[in-house]
């Protein structure tokens, strides 16, 4: 695996700690700026919605740029939204660093997978994705811990200007690392990488990773009062959980990558199968702490390991323009995260049980397993003419030559 990739999980280091951490320094921040504690959640909406936004917007002005060029501007963007968010002097300017500190990070992933498989074997282009986005898992475990422990002792606003620090990193990282695009390598422009999402199979991939990390946001969104209600854990104990569930998922990211390289879709029915049944088991291992550990850990690792197939998928079905569908695939993962933690309250609400989150989440990866089906009888129904046939059929009917193509 190339050094290159570091530079890229450098990047997902920083833009995880940063999309994480305010969760910790909700009460922090609240009391700071003399607002409640509702009002200081609209800034994890507004960092959400940035990612929606960005994802394929900035993707889309930025088609015909250097692929190495567009990481750099995006990580020059993100260190501008991070001091930005530092040097807030209200909550309405802290609510916009926060949207701009969210605009780059769907489409860094994005181009930033793409990159990554055009630097390895292609047997091996799901672990560079891995790789990636293991800068993103250890983030949980290291990046969002420590930079609440900052934010706690040396204020809020210090956080973000250590984040803006690992942006510079990165950066430096990115200018080292990562070469710069062939010369005879075609812009593929916004035409090519519209023309890509009009494919109905790119479509069935986005919808599998809404419909699968939506179930994992349904439970893990509640995950702090299903611990400390229904398993009985103190609240002092949660961050020492919430980092064994990153290990979690640094595990199940990096089996992902390596199983998907010898069967993606096998990987990803797998992945989608353990999530159903570690989310379906939730109300019985949530009786117990040791269990309750162990839940939290195979939650981590049965959601990540389709993280890598997921981000594969779509740039497979979008090969003739990766980028923006990569992106798309980001913000897709940002929808799964607003809708499952929706969808999750709902069972709460309706008086189902503290544990009730996970079941509703369990029936989410179904979903998303019976997406993924269709999408992969669509792929066994397309029928590949063959190159004489296809010869012999254009000359006949010239008219039809460029549907049997197609």
């Amino acid at each position: 695996m190339p050094l290159a990739l570091l530079a890229l999980a450098v990047g997902a280091f920083g833009i995880g700690t940063t999309e994480f951490v305010m969760m910790g320094l909700l009460p922090d921040v609240a009391a700071d700026l003399h607002i409640s504690i509702p009002e200081a959640g609209h800034l994890v909406s507004a960092y959400a919605l940035g990612v929606v936004i960005g994802a394929p917007l900035l993707a889309a002005v930025t088609a015909r740029m250097s692929r190495r060029t567009v990481l750099i501007g995006l990580m020059a963007l993100f260190i501008a939204g991070n001091a930005l968010s530092a040097f807030a002097p209200d909550y309405h300017w802290l609510l916009a660093a926060r949207f701009v500190s969210g605009l780059p990070h769907g489409a860094f992933f994005g181009v930033g997978a793409v990159v990554a498989t055009t630097m390895v074997a292609p047997e091996r282009k799901a672990r560079s994705v891995s790789l990636m986005f293991l800068g993103l898992t250890v983030a949980n475990i290291a990046g969002v811990p420590v930079a609440t422990l900052m934010g706690q002792h040396l204020g809020w606003r210090a956080t973000f200007l250590g984040v803006s620090a690992i942006g510079l990193a990165a950066i430096a990282s990115l200018a080292l690392l990562i070469p710069h695009d062939p010369a005879h390598a075609p812009a593929v422009g916004l035409r090519g990488e519209l023309a890509a999402l009009r494919s109905l199979p790119v479509w069935l991939a986005l919808g599998t990773t809404v419909a699968g990390f939506g179930a994992l946001f349904s439970a893990y969104s509640y995950i702090t009062p299903m611990l400390t209600d229904a398993a009985g854990y103190a609240d002092g104990s949660v961050t020492l959980l919430l980092a064994l569930f990153g290990v979690g998922a640094t595990v199940g990211n990096l089996a992902g990558g390596r199983l998907a390289d010898h069967s993606l879709r096998g990987t990803l029915f797998g992945g989608l199968a353990s999530l159903v049944a570690v989310l379906a088991l939730f109300p019985l291992l949530m009786r117990a702490e040791w269990s309750a550990a162990v839940a939290v850990v195979l939650l981590g690792m049965a959601a990540f390991v389709t993280g890598s197939p997921l981000q594969m998928m779509v740039m497979e079905k979008a090969s003739a323009g990766p980028s923006l569908a990569s992106s798309a695939n980001q913000a897709a993962f940002n929808l799964a995260n607003a809708g499952g933690a929706w969808i999750g309250g709902l069972a709460l609400a309706a008086g189902f049980g503290v544990t009730s989150p996970a079941v509703a989440g369990a029936v989410l990866a179904v979903l998303g397993l019976g997406v993924a089906g269709v999408a992969a009888m669509v792929d066994r129904r397309r029928v590949v003419v063959p190159a004489g046939r296809e010869r012999l059929v254009a000359a006949h009917l010239p008219e039809h030559a460029e549907a049997v193509r197609s």
